[in-house]
């Protein structure tokens, strides 16, 4: 028996797979269509034939960071000509953009701002809720709360809770990047470091609090980094169960200090996709966020094991500064019609993963 048919053998016996299975199927002598097939298949076992998507902006208050990752071409310091901090005025009408076409979420991640303090995020955060109560406030990255907990000396368990009072719903999963050290002091060696982000995440799903998870790939990792990082989520989830989706982000090097490097293949965008879902057994949901993979591999993700497309995404920056070429945003109908034309279900999620029930004509 080969090591591809044994590692199918445990997929149809709903059996988890090792870190050498997923470092194996990593290696080019697997068949990318067939380890689609194969991911698909548990994508449709765990969601039947629907993919969702939601209505969302972005809002990104601030590029200035104290961190200032070499992966990262958003952020910049202070006094740079491309800084730029949101004033109070413009972030309320971010929101009233975002509730006004349609919105169910707002998705807030930023920078760490050196003279700004907790209160100017706690804020944010209480003066969009008290405005637009409906829109669902998916906020702040682990790194930021990292931050936040040493702006205030309180630990992460009172960050959170003042957060949650003043109207947070969910936390996204940036920051993640890939957890191993090595590949962290080449990349972003100056912020939260895995034990910190997973611990974070563990106190936000102790609350209550429902988060996602990330990978960022196709820089300096090798296919076992991937994998260990893929298992060290997959046992904070056995333990807590509050992930709701993963999502597998590709590495745009442009404009980063990491230039030479190259830009993460479509194949092997779609591999990661797959090997995903196979090995986060415990997630419901795989993202092809289109944004970070491209509207083109993230339709063909569909096929790969990915169930979500994420959203309109408005206002979106962090990518695009980094060298993105996705569109600036996507209508309803748009994805829609790429769900449709792989012959998935549409389906509108909130930010929850709850089905949104509305006409057409009201999709905008």
């Amino acid at each position: 028996m080969s090591a591809l048919d044994a590692i199918c053998d445990k997929i149809d016996a709903r059996q988890r797979l090792s870190a050498a299975d997923g470092a194996y199927l990593f290696s080019p002598e697997v068949d990318l269509h067939e380890l689609g097939r194969l991911a698909d298949g548990v994508c449709r076992r765990k969601n039947g034939n629907a993919a969702c998507y939601n209505l969302n902006a972005h809002l990104n208050p601030t590029n200035v960071c104290i961190y200032r990752c070499p992966l990262c071409a958003y952020s910049c310091d202070e006094g740079d000509p491309r800084s730029y901090a949101m004033t109070d005025e413009e972030i309320m009408r971010r929101g009233q953009e975002a509730e006004a076409a349609g919105c169910t979420e707002l998705h807030i991640v930023g920078g760490a701002h050196p003279r700004k303090g907790f209160d100017w995020y706690l804020g944010m955060i209480r003066s969009l809720h008290t405005a637009f109560p409906r829109l669902h406030l998916k906020a702040w990255s682990a790194v930021e709360i990292d931050h936040f907990a040493h702006l205030t000396h309180q630990p992460v368990r009172e960050v959170l809770e003042m957060l949650m009072e003043a109207g947070l719903g969910s936390m996204p999963g940036g920051g993640a990047e890939i957890f191993d050290p090595q590949v962290r002091a080449q990349v972003c060696p100056r912020k939260a470091d895995a034990q910190t982000w997973l611990n974070i995440h563990r106190t936000a799903h102790q609350h209550g609090l429902r988060t996602n998870a990330s990978m960022l790939f196709g820089h300096v990792e090798s296919a076992e980094q991937r994998i260990d990082h893929l298992l060290q989520l997959r046992r904070l989830q056995d333990e807590t169960g509050g992930f709701q989706a993963f999502i597998p982000l590709a590495f745009h090097p442009e404009h980063t200090a990491l230039p030479h490097l190259r830009r993460p293949s479509p194949l092997l965008a779609l591999r990661t996709v797959a090997i995903s879902r196979l090995m986060l057994d415990n997630f419901d949901h795989i993202k092809a966020y289109w944004i970070s993979l491209g509207v083109g591999v993230a339709q063909t993700a569909l096929a790969y094991g990915a169930d979500d497309l994420d959203g309109t995404v408005r206002y979106e920056r962090i990518h695009h500064d980094a060298g993105a070429t996705s569109p600036e945003a996507l209508s309803v109908d748009q994805l829609r019609a790429l769900i449709a034309e792989t012959g998935r279900e549409p389906v509108e999620r909130d930010s929850l993963y709850g089905r949104v029930g509305r006409g057409m004509r009201d999709q905008g």
